[in-house]
Protein backbone atom coordinates (compact mmCIF):
# COMPACT_ATOMS: atom_id res chain seq x y z
CA UNK A 1 0.00 0.00 0.00
CA UNK A 2 1.49 3.19 -0.84
CA UNK A 3 2.34 6.08 1.29
CA UNK A 4 0.24 8.97 0.92
CA UNK A 5 1.48 12.33 0.01
CA UNK A 6 0.99 14.77 2.33
CA UNK A 7 -1.35 17.75 1.56
CA UNK A 8 0.53 21.42 0.19
CA UNK A 9 -0.77 22.95 3.20
CA UNK A 10 0.66 19.84 5.90
CA UNK A 11 3.96 20.33 4.15
CA UNK A 12 3.89 24.14 4.90
CA UNK A 13 3.30 23.81 8.19
CA UNK A 14 5.64 21.40 8.55
CA UNK A 15 8.39 23.87 7.39
CA UNK A 16 6.78 26.57 9.72
CA UNK A 17 7.02 24.06 12.70
CA UNK A 18 10.68 23.45 11.49
CA UNK A 19 11.38 27.11 10.97
CA UNK A 20 10.49 27.74 14.66
CA UNK A 21 12.86 24.82 16.02
CA UNK A 22 15.76 26.87 14.15
CA UNK A 23 14.91 29.95 16.55
CA UNK A 24 15.52 27.96 19.26
CA UNK A 25 19.11 26.86 17.98
CA UNK A 26 20.12 29.75 16.62
CA UNK A 27 21.23 32.48 18.14
CA UNK A 28 19.02 36.22 17.43
CA UNK A 29 21.50 38.53 16.10
CA UNK A 30 21.15 41.92 13.52
CA UNK A 31 23.01 44.47 11.63
CA UNK A 32 22.62 48.13 11.54
CA UNK A 33 20.46 49.34 8.74
CA UNK A 34 20.64 52.35 6.82
CA UNK A 35 19.34 54.04 3.85
CA UNK A 36 20.85 54.60 0.37
CA UNK A 37 19.47 56.00 -2.81
CA UNK A 38 20.01 53.32 -5.56
CA UNK A 39 19.72 54.31 -9.11
CA UNK A 40 17.22 56.79 -7.78
CA UNK A 41 15.47 54.68 -5.20
CA UNK A 42 15.96 54.93 -1.47
CA UNK A 43 16.65 51.76 -0.26
CA UNK A 44 17.09 50.25 3.44
CA UNK A 45 20.63 48.28 3.56
CA UNK A 46 23.10 46.89 6.17
CA UNK A 47 26.40 48.07 7.44
CA UNK A 48 28.21 44.83 6.71
CA UNK A 49 30.23 45.74 9.48
CA UNK A 50 27.58 45.83 12.48
CA UNK A 51 26.99 42.61 13.03
CA UNK A 52 25.99 41.80 16.91
CA UNK A 53 24.24 39.28 18.92
CA UNK A 54 20.97 40.05 20.08
CA UNK A 55 18.45 38.44 22.71
CA UNK A 56 16.84 35.10 20.96
CA UNK A 57 13.28 35.76 20.15
CA UNK A 58 12.20 31.67 20.04
CA UNK A 59 9.37 30.83 18.30
CA UNK A 60 6.74 28.73 20.19
CA UNK A 61 2.85 29.67 19.70
CA UNK A 62 3.75 32.18 17.22
CA UNK A 63 3.53 28.84 14.16
CA UNK A 64 -0.03 29.48 14.63
CA UNK A 65 0.35 33.51 14.33
CA UNK A 66 2.48 33.00 11.90
CA UNK A 67 -0.17 32.20 9.43
CA UNK A 68 -2.14 35.33 10.19
CA UNK A 69 0.98 37.62 9.58
CA UNK A 70 1.69 35.60 6.03
CA UNK A 71 -1.95 36.86 4.95
CA UNK A 72 -1.25 40.31 5.50
CA UNK A 73 2.33 40.39 4.26
CA UNK A 74 1.01 38.68 0.92
CA UNK A 75 -2.16 40.25 0.73
CA UNK A 76 -1.29 42.48 -2.41
CA UNK A 77 -0.43 38.72 -4.37
CA UNK A 78 -3.74 36.79 -2.76
CA UNK A 79 -5.21 39.33 -3.60
CA UNK A 80 -4.10 39.74 -7.38
CA UNK A 81 -4.46 35.52 -7.43
CA UNK A 82 -8.36 36.23 -6.79
CA UNK A 83 -8.75 39.19 -8.74
CA UNK A 84 -7.50 37.05 -12.02
CA UNK A 85 -9.33 34.19 -10.83
CA UNK A 86 -12.20 35.72 -11.53
CA UNK A 87 -11.58 38.09 -14.70
CA UNK A 88 -10.72 34.97 -16.35
CA UNK A 89 -13.86 32.92 -15.29
CA UNK A 90 -15.75 35.67 -16.93
CA UNK A 91 -13.43 35.08 -19.76
CA UNK A 92 -13.46 31.02 -19.47
CA UNK A 93 -17.71 31.20 -19.76
CA UNK A 94 -17.58 33.68 -22.86
CA UNK A 95 -15.73 30.62 -24.70
CA UNK A 96 -12.97 33.08 -26.27
CA UNK A 97 -9.93 31.78 -24.84
CA UNK A 98 -11.21 27.90 -25.54
CA UNK A 99 -12.42 29.17 -29.34
CA UNK A 100 -8.77 30.87 -29.33
CA UNK A 101 -6.74 28.13 -28.57
CA UNK A 102 -8.29 26.02 -31.20
CA UNK A 103 -8.30 28.29 -33.87
CA UNK A 104 -4.68 28.87 -32.97
CA UNK A 105 -4.11 24.66 -33.16
CA UNK A 106 -6.29 24.72 -36.29
CA UNK A 107 -3.89 27.27 -37.97
CA UNK A 108 -0.17 25.31 -36.64
CA UNK A 109 -1.78 22.49 -38.34
CA UNK A 110 -1.05 24.42 -42.16
CA UNK A 111 2.79 24.38 -40.92
CA UNK A 112 2.96 21.15 -41.45
CA UNK A 113 3.26 21.51 -44.96
CA UNK A 114 6.54 22.78 -44.41
CA UNK A 115 9.02 19.66 -44.72
CA UNK A 116 11.28 21.90 -42.57
CA UNK A 117 8.95 22.86 -40.13
CA UNK A 118 7.43 19.52 -40.03
CA UNK A 119 11.03 17.93 -39.79
CA UNK A 120 12.25 20.25 -36.29
CA UNK A 121 8.24 19.50 -35.18
CA UNK A 122 5.85 22.26 -35.21
CA UNK A 123 4.76 21.82 -31.50
CA UNK A 124 8.74 22.14 -30.64
CA UNK A 125 8.48 25.68 -32.94
CA UNK A 126 5.18 27.23 -30.88
CA UNK A 127 6.57 25.95 -27.15
CA UNK A 128 10.15 27.54 -28.24
CA UNK A 129 8.71 30.19 -29.47
CA UNK A 130 6.57 31.00 -26.14
CA UNK A 131 9.11 30.47 -23.65
CA UNK A 132 11.42 32.76 -25.71
CA UNK A 133 8.98 35.11 -25.42
CA UNK A 134 8.26 34.61 -21.56
CA UNK A 135 12.19 34.47 -21.25
CA UNK A 136 12.92 37.99 -22.41
CA UNK A 137 10.59 39.68 -20.32
CA UNK A 138 11.84 37.74 -17.10
CA UNK A 139 15.49 38.94 -18.78
CA UNK A 140 14.41 42.32 -19.49
CA UNK A 141 11.88 43.82 -16.59
CA UNK A 142 11.84 41.22 -14.23
CA UNK A 143 9.07 39.24 -15.29
CA UNK A 144 7.53 37.29 -12.11
CA UNK A 145 4.30 37.57 -10.03
CA UNK A 146 2.75 38.33 -13.45
CA UNK A 147 2.66 34.73 -14.83
CA UNK A 148 0.42 33.57 -12.16
CA UNK A 149 -2.40 35.61 -15.02
CA UNK A 150 -0.53 33.43 -18.07
CA UNK A 151 -0.53 30.21 -16.28
CA UNK A 152 -5.22 29.94 -16.57
CA UNK A 153 -4.08 30.25 -20.59
CA UNK A 154 -1.17 28.19 -21.28
CA UNK A 155 -2.29 25.16 -18.63
CA UNK A 156 -5.46 24.79 -20.64
CA UNK A 157 -3.19 25.41 -24.31
CA UNK A 158 -0.46 22.63 -22.95
CA UNK A 159 -3.82 19.88 -22.46
CA UNK A 160 -5.27 20.35 -25.99
CA UNK A 161 -1.48 19.99 -27.39
CA UNK A 162 -1.06 16.76 -25.57
CA UNK A 163 0.77 17.42 -22.98
CA UNK A 164 0.38 18.24 -18.97
CA UNK A 165 -0.23 21.44 -16.92
CA UNK A 166 3.65 21.07 -16.31
CA UNK A 167 4.27 21.85 -19.36
CA UNK A 168 1.84 24.85 -19.16
CA UNK A 169 3.43 25.63 -16.29
CA UNK A 170 6.72 25.65 -18.38
CA UNK A 171 5.55 27.83 -20.59
CA UNK A 172 5.34 30.79 -18.68
CA UNK A 173 6.78 30.41 -15.12
CA UNK A 174 9.43 28.34 -16.19
CA UNK A 175 10.75 30.29 -19.07
CA UNK A 176 10.46 33.71 -17.23
CA UNK A 177 12.23 31.97 -14.04
CA UNK A 178 15.10 31.19 -16.60
CA UNK A 179 15.41 34.75 -18.09
CA UNK A 180 15.07 36.02 -14.79
CA UNK A 181 18.14 33.79 -13.33
CA UNK A 182 20.40 34.67 -16.98
CA UNK A 183 18.80 38.69 -16.65
CA UNK A 184 20.97 40.90 -19.05
CA UNK A 185 18.65 44.38 -18.16
CA UNK A 186 16.30 43.29 -15.03
CA UNK A 187 16.38 45.89 -13.02
CA UNK A 188 15.13 44.29 -9.66
CA UNK A 189 18.08 42.05 -9.60
CA UNK A 190 21.21 43.33 -11.76
CA UNK A 191 20.60 46.66 -11.61
CA UNK A 192 19.90 46.90 -7.63
CA UNK A 193 22.88 44.78 -7.19
CA UNK A 194 25.48 46.49 -9.12
CA UNK A 195 24.12 49.62 -7.63
CA UNK A 196 25.25 48.70 -4.28
CA UNK A 197 27.99 47.29 -5.72
CA UNK A 198 29.43 51.04 -7.17
CA UNK A 199 29.33 49.41 -10.82
CA UNK A 200 28.01 51.30 -14.31
CA UNK A 201 24.53 49.95 -14.14
CA UNK A 202 23.74 46.86 -16.31
CA UNK A 203 27.70 46.29 -17.45
CA UNK A 204 29.33 43.26 -18.52
CA UNK A 205 25.97 43.07 -20.18
CA UNK A 206 28.11 41.26 -23.29
CA UNK A 207 28.49 38.27 -20.83
CA UNK A 208 25.26 38.16 -18.92
CA UNK A 209 24.01 37.76 -22.82
CA UNK A 210 25.96 34.71 -22.94
CA UNK A 211 24.67 33.34 -19.93
CA UNK A 212 21.22 34.08 -20.77
CA UNK A 213 21.85 32.49 -24.48
CA UNK A 214 23.17 29.15 -22.37
CA UNK A 215 20.43 28.96 -19.66
CA UNK A 216 17.80 29.16 -22.02
CA UNK A 217 19.43 25.98 -23.75
CA UNK A 218 19.53 24.16 -21.44
CA UNK A 219 16.21 24.86 -19.50
CA UNK A 220 14.26 24.60 -22.86
CA UNK A 221 16.24 20.87 -24.23
CA UNK A 222 14.76 19.92 -20.61
CA UNK A 223 11.24 21.26 -21.21
CA UNK A 224 11.00 20.05 -24.54
CA UNK A 225 12.42 16.49 -24.00
CA UNK A 226 9.75 16.39 -21.72
CA UNK A 227 6.91 17.49 -23.68
CA UNK A 228 7.95 14.90 -26.18
CA UNK A 229 7.92 12.10 -23.97
CA UNK A 230 4.65 13.15 -22.15
CA UNK A 231 3.04 13.63 -25.71
CA UNK A 232 4.64 9.91 -26.58
CA UNK A 233 3.19 8.44 -23.04
CA UNK A 234 0.94 10.91 -21.73
CA UNK A 235 0.16 8.23 -18.68
CA UNK A 236 4.18 9.15 -17.97
CA UNK A 237 3.29 12.65 -16.73
CA UNK A 238 3.54 12.88 -12.84
CA UNK A 239 -0.08 15.15 -12.90
CA UNK A 240 -1.55 12.57 -14.92
CA UNK A 241 -4.63 11.85 -12.71
CA UNK A 242 -4.69 15.79 -11.20
CA UNK A 243 -5.15 17.21 -14.80
CA UNK A 244 -8.22 15.11 -15.04
CA UNK A 245 -9.60 18.85 -14.07
CA UNK A 246 -8.27 20.30 -16.99
CA UNK A 247 -9.08 17.30 -19.60
CA UNK A 248 -12.41 17.46 -17.73
CA UNK A 249 -13.06 21.84 -19.05
CA UNK A 250 -12.01 21.35 -21.90
CA UNK A 251 -14.31 18.29 -23.02
CA UNK A 252 -17.21 20.06 -21.40
CA UNK A 253 -16.30 23.14 -24.08
CA UNK A 254 -18.56 23.33 -27.33
CA UNK A 255 -15.73 24.50 -29.87
CA UNK A 256 -18.41 25.37 -32.47
CA UNK A 257 -18.07 28.78 -32.84
CA UNK A 258 -21.31 31.05 -33.00
CA UNK A 259 -21.00 33.85 -35.22
CA UNK A 260 -22.05 36.87 -33.61
CA UNK A 261 -21.55 40.25 -32.25
CA UNK A 262 -24.31 41.27 -29.38
CA UNK A 263 -25.07 45.33 -29.49
CA UNK A 264 -23.33 45.31 -26.09
CA UNK A 265 -20.26 44.51 -27.99
CA UNK A 266 -19.93 47.19 -29.64
CA UNK A 267 -20.59 49.66 -26.55
CA UNK A 268 -17.64 48.09 -24.83
CA UNK A 269 -15.73 49.04 -27.67
CA UNK A 270 -17.06 52.58 -28.13
CA UNK A 271 -16.37 53.51 -24.46
CA UNK A 272 -13.19 51.80 -24.11
CA UNK A 273 -11.77 53.63 -27.57
CA UNK A 274 -12.72 57.07 -25.64
CA UNK A 275 -10.96 55.96 -22.64
CA UNK A 276 -7.68 55.01 -24.40
CA UNK A 277 -8.13 58.51 -26.52
CA UNK A 278 -7.87 60.13 -23.86
CA UNK A 279 -5.58 57.88 -22.27
CA UNK A 280 -3.58 58.79 -25.35
CA UNK A 281 -4.06 62.74 -25.12
CA UNK A 282 -2.76 62.98 -21.69
CA UNK A 283 -0.22 60.39 -22.16
CA UNK A 284 1.34 61.48 -25.74
CA UNK A 285 5.02 60.33 -24.92
CA UNK A 286 6.15 57.13 -22.79
CA UNK A 287 9.85 56.81 -21.32
CA UNK A 288 10.24 53.05 -21.53
CA UNK A 289 13.04 51.83 -19.24
CA UNK A 290 15.19 49.48 -21.01
CA UNK A 291 18.13 48.13 -18.58
CA UNK A 292 20.00 51.50 -18.22
CA UNK A 293 18.56 52.84 -21.52
CA UNK A 294 15.48 55.11 -21.45
CA UNK A 295 13.48 55.46 -24.92
CA UNK A 296 10.96 58.18 -25.89
CA UNK A 297 8.07 56.17 -27.78
CA UNK A 298 4.43 57.20 -28.10
CA UNK A 299 3.53 54.04 -26.83
CA UNK A 300 0.06 54.49 -25.63
CA UNK A 301 -0.85 56.26 -28.75
CA UNK A 302 0.25 53.21 -30.37
CA UNK A 303 -1.59 50.64 -29.02
CA UNK A 304 -4.67 52.85 -28.97
CA UNK A 305 -4.56 52.82 -32.78
CA UNK A 306 -3.63 49.39 -33.04
CA UNK A 307 -7.13 48.26 -30.44
CA UNK A 308 -9.00 50.61 -32.62
CA UNK A 309 -7.85 48.81 -36.02
CA UNK A 310 -7.61 45.02 -34.59
CA UNK A 311 -10.74 46.19 -32.73
CA UNK A 312 -13.05 46.93 -35.56
CA UNK A 313 -11.63 43.26 -37.45
CA UNK A 314 -12.33 41.16 -34.42
CA UNK A 315 -15.94 42.52 -34.39
CA UNK A 316 -16.38 42.11 -38.03
CA UNK A 317 -16.21 38.51 -37.52
CA UNK A 318 -17.50 37.29 -34.06
CA UNK A 319 -17.41 38.66 -30.53
CA UNK A 320 -15.26 35.54 -29.35
CA UNK A 321 -12.54 37.16 -31.31
CA UNK A 322 -13.29 40.89 -29.82
CA UNK A 323 -13.06 39.20 -26.27
CA UNK A 324 -9.48 37.59 -27.44
CA UNK A 325 -8.66 40.90 -28.64
CA UNK A 326 -9.13 42.48 -25.56
CA UNK A 327 -6.73 39.81 -24.15
CA UNK A 328 -4.37 40.61 -26.34
CA UNK A 329 -4.20 44.18 -25.60
CA UNK A 330 -4.16 43.81 -21.81
CA UNK A 331 -0.89 42.05 -22.28
CA UNK A 332 0.09 44.74 -24.24
CA UNK A 333 -0.45 47.77 -21.96
CA UNK A 334 0.57 45.16 -18.57
CA UNK A 335 4.15 45.87 -20.82
CA UNK A 336 3.62 49.60 -21.22
CA UNK A 337 2.58 49.66 -17.62
CA UNK A 338 5.41 47.68 -16.07
CA UNK A 339 8.63 49.81 -18.37
CA UNK A 340 6.93 52.68 -18.64
CA UNK A 341 5.29 53.76 -15.53
CA UNK A 342 6.41 50.97 -12.68
CA UNK A 343 3.46 48.71 -12.61
CA UNK A 344 3.32 45.99 -9.92
CA UNK A 345 0.31 43.84 -8.67
CA UNK A 346 -2.62 46.74 -7.75
CA UNK A 347 -2.03 47.99 -11.31
CA UNK A 348 -2.03 44.57 -13.11
CA UNK A 349 -5.00 43.61 -11.35
CA UNK A 350 -6.78 45.82 -11.63
CA UNK A 351 -6.03 45.83 -15.79
CA UNK A 352 -7.20 41.98 -15.83
CA UNK A 353 -10.15 42.77 -13.71
CA UNK A 354 -11.56 45.53 -16.57
CA UNK A 355 -10.32 42.74 -18.85
CA UNK A 356 -12.86 40.45 -17.31
CA UNK A 357 -15.60 43.24 -16.70
CA UNK A 358 -15.27 44.72 -20.55
CA UNK A 359 -15.14 41.03 -21.51
CA UNK A 360 -18.37 40.18 -19.84
CA UNK A 361 -20.16 43.15 -21.16
CA UNK A 362 -19.07 42.36 -24.53
CA UNK A 363 -20.56 38.86 -24.50
CA UNK A 364 -24.16 40.18 -23.19
CA UNK A 365 -23.87 39.37 -19.90
CA UNK A 366 -26.05 41.22 -17.30
CA UNK A 367 -23.92 42.81 -14.19
CA UNK A 368 -25.45 40.07 -12.05
CA UNK A 369 -23.92 37.64 -14.09
CA UNK A 370 -20.43 38.61 -14.15
CA UNK A 371 -20.59 39.34 -10.20
CA UNK A 372 -21.49 35.54 -10.17
CA UNK A 373 -19.27 34.62 -12.80
CA UNK A 374 -16.75 36.51 -11.16
CA UNK A 375 -17.61 34.92 -7.40
CA UNK A 376 -17.12 31.68 -9.04
CA UNK A 377 -13.86 32.35 -10.41
CA UNK A 378 -12.30 33.81 -6.95
CA UNK A 379 -13.72 30.64 -4.80
CA UNK A 380 -12.03 28.21 -7.50
CA UNK A 381 -9.50 29.62 -7.27
CA UNK A 382 -9.28 30.50 -3.36
CA UNK A 383 -7.28 27.14 -2.02
CA UNK A 384 -4.09 28.81 -4.69
CA UNK A 385 -4.31 32.34 -3.09
CA UNK A 386 -4.95 30.79 0.39
CA UNK A 387 -0.83 28.38 0.13
CA UNK A 388 0.59 31.49 -0.44
CA UNK A 389 -0.80 33.36 2.52
CA UNK A 390 0.26 30.12 4.42
CA UNK A 391 3.67 29.82 2.54
CA UNK A 392 4.35 33.50 4.07
CA UNK A 393 4.05 32.71 7.57
CA UNK A 394 7.87 30.72 7.43
CA UNK A 395 9.47 33.78 6.49
CA UNK A 396 7.42 35.47 9.59
CA UNK A 397 8.72 32.80 11.78
CA UNK A 398 12.56 33.37 10.42
CA UNK A 399 12.35 37.30 10.32
CA UNK A 400 10.30 37.33 14.18
CA UNK A 401 12.87 34.89 15.31
CA UNK A 402 15.92 37.63 14.71
CA UNK A 403 17.98 34.52 12.85
CA UNK A 404 18.18 35.43 9.14
CA UNK A 405 21.13 37.85 9.91
CA UNK A 406 22.44 35.75 12.09
CA UNK A 407 22.54 32.86 8.97
CA UNK A 408 24.09 35.97 7.28
CA UNK A 409 26.86 36.52 9.25
CA UNK A 410 27.61 32.86 9.30
CA UNK A 411 27.71 31.59 6.13
CA UNK A 412 29.64 34.76 5.58
CA UNK A 413 32.28 33.72 7.58
CA UNK A 414 32.66 30.61 5.08
CA UNK A 415 34.35 32.06 2.53
CA UNK A 416 37.65 32.74 4.54
CA UNK A 417 40.91 31.27 2.98
CA UNK A 418 38.82 29.79 -0.04
CA UNK A 419 40.54 31.66 -3.06
CA UNK A 420 38.97 33.16 -6.00
CA UNK A 421 37.52 30.08 -7.44
CA UNK A 422 36.64 28.85 -3.65
CA UNK A 423 34.90 32.17 -2.91
CA UNK A 424 33.04 32.87 -5.71
CA UNK A 425 31.70 29.13 -5.35
CA UNK A 426 30.82 29.66 -1.40
CA UNK A 427 28.86 33.04 -2.73
CA UNK A 428 27.10 31.60 -4.66
CA UNK A 429 25.99 28.78 -2.87
CA UNK A 430 25.16 31.29 -0.15
CA UNK A 431 23.10 33.39 -2.35
CA UNK A 432 21.19 29.70 -3.33
CA UNK A 433 20.72 28.80 0.69
CA UNK A 434 19.34 32.24 1.60
CA UNK A 435 17.17 32.67 -1.48
CA UNK A 436 14.98 29.58 0.51
CA UNK A 437 14.31 32.21 3.31
CA UNK A 438 13.94 35.28 1.18
CA UNK A 439 13.05 34.81 -2.27
CA UNK A 440 12.97 38.47 -2.88
CA UNK A 441 15.38 39.13 -5.19
CA UNK A 442 15.55 43.27 -4.82
CA UNK A 443 15.24 42.34 -0.58
CA UNK A 444 18.25 40.49 -0.95
CA UNK A 445 20.22 42.28 -3.09
CA UNK A 446 19.97 45.12 -0.28
CA UNK A 447 20.87 42.32 2.67
CA UNK A 448 23.64 40.51 0.69
CA UNK A 449 25.50 42.97 -1.79
CA UNK A 450 27.01 45.61 0.79
CA UNK A 451 28.62 42.57 2.89
CA UNK A 452 29.72 40.59 -0.44
CA UNK A 453 30.95 43.16 -2.72
CA UNK A 454 33.35 44.75 0.06
CA UNK A 455 34.38 41.06 1.21
CA UNK A 456 35.26 40.44 -3.18
CA UNK A 457 37.46 43.86 -2.87
CA UNK A 458 39.22 41.84 0.23
CA UNK A 459 40.00 38.73 -1.74
CA UNK A 460 40.65 40.18 -5.01
CA UNK A 461 37.33 38.71 -6.80
CA UNK A 462 35.64 41.49 -9.20
CA UNK A 463 32.70 43.09 -7.94
CA UNK A 464 30.76 41.62 -10.77
CA UNK A 465 31.75 38.51 -10.50
CA UNK A 466 29.64 38.74 -7.08
CA UNK A 467 26.87 40.38 -8.60
CA UNK A 468 26.96 36.90 -10.78
CA UNK A 469 26.68 35.03 -7.93
CA UNK A 470 24.16 37.01 -6.49
CA UNK A 471 22.33 36.80 -9.73
CA UNK A 472 22.17 32.80 -10.48
CA UNK A 473 22.07 32.18 -6.82
CA UNK A 474 18.86 34.11 -6.69
CA UNK A 475 17.53 32.77 -9.84
CA UNK A 476 17.24 29.19 -10.10
CA UNK A 477 15.90 28.24 -6.51
CA UNK A 478 13.13 30.25 -7.57
CA UNK A 479 11.36 27.75 -9.21
CA UNK A 480 11.31 25.64 -5.76
CA UNK A 481 11.27 27.43 -2.49
CA UNK A 482 8.27 26.90 -0.80
CA UNK A 483 9.02 30.56 0.40
CA UNK A 484 8.06 32.00 -3.07
CA UNK A 485 4.47 33.16 -3.05
CA UNK A 486 4.87 33.30 -6.87
CA UNK A 487 5.75 30.11 -7.15
CA UNK A 488 2.87 28.75 -4.91
CA UNK A 489 0.62 30.52 -6.46
CA UNK A 490 1.40 29.34 -10.05
CA UNK A 491 0.87 25.39 -8.75
CA UNK A 492 -2.35 26.34 -6.83
CA UNK A 493 -3.72 27.72 -10.50
CA UNK A 494 -2.35 24.95 -12.29
CA UNK A 495 -3.43 22.32 -9.38
CA UNK A 496 -0.02 20.95 -9.61
CA UNK A 497 0.35 19.17 -6.03
CA UNK A 498 4.03 20.97 -4.78
CA UNK A 499 5.68 17.57 -3.53
CA UNK A 500 5.01 16.29 -7.84
CA UNK A 501 6.62 19.52 -9.08
CA UNK A 502 9.58 19.28 -6.80
CA UNK A 503 9.69 15.64 -8.19
CA UNK A 504 9.90 16.90 -11.50
CA UNK A 505 11.88 20.17 -11.22
CA UNK A 506 14.37 18.91 -9.24
CA UNK A 507 16.95 17.36 -11.96
CA UNK A 508 16.49 20.77 -14.01
CA UNK A 509 17.38 22.52 -11.14
CA UNK A 510 20.73 20.42 -10.73
CA UNK A 511 21.40 20.82 -14.45
CA UNK A 512 20.94 24.62 -13.64
CA UNK A 513 22.95 24.69 -10.90
CA UNK A 514 25.91 22.90 -11.98
CA UNK A 515 25.75 24.42 -15.39
CA UNK A 516 25.64 28.36 -13.03
CA UNK A 517 29.41 26.97 -11.43
CA UNK A 518 30.41 26.45 -14.42
CA UNK A 519 29.59 30.06 -15.75
CA UNK A 520 30.96 31.40 -12.71
CA UNK A 521 34.49 30.38 -13.48
CA UNK A 522 35.13 32.52 -16.57
CA UNK A 523 34.46 35.91 -14.32
CA UNK A 524 37.21 34.89 -11.77
CA UNK A 525 39.84 33.06 -14.25
CA UNK A 526 39.28 35.13 -17.88
CA UNK A 527 39.44 39.14 -18.42
CA UNK A 528 36.28 39.90 -19.56
CA UNK A 529 34.69 43.01 -20.42
CA UNK A 530 33.29 44.60 -17.59
CA UNK A 531 34.96 42.49 -15.31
Amino acid sequence: MLRKVPHTYVIIFVLIVFSALLTWMIPGGEFVRETVTVNGVERSVINPDSFHYIESNRQSWQIFSAFFDGFVNTAPIIAFILMIGGAFWILNESKSIDIGIYSFLQFSKKWERSRVLRKLGVNNIILTGIMLMFSLFGAVFGMSEETIAFTIIFVPLAITMGYDSIVGVSLCFVAAALGFAGAFLNPFTVGIAQGLSDLPLFSGIEYRIVMWVLINAAGFAYILWYAARIKKHPEKSLVHDDDQHWRHRNSENNIRIDYNVPRTAWYSFLFLTVVLLAFSYSQPITDLNIGNHVFRFPAVPVATALFILFGILSLRKSVHFYILNLLLFTVVFLIIGVMGYQWYVMEIATLFLALGVFSGIAAGNTANQITQSFIAGAKDILSAAMVVGLAGGIIVVLEDGKIIDTILYGVSKTMQDMGKVGSVTAMYLIQTFLNIFIPSGSGKAALTMPMMSQFSDLIGISRQATVVAFQLGDGFTNMITPTSGVLIGVLGIARIPYEKWVRWVAPLIVILSVLGFLLLLPTVLLPLNGF
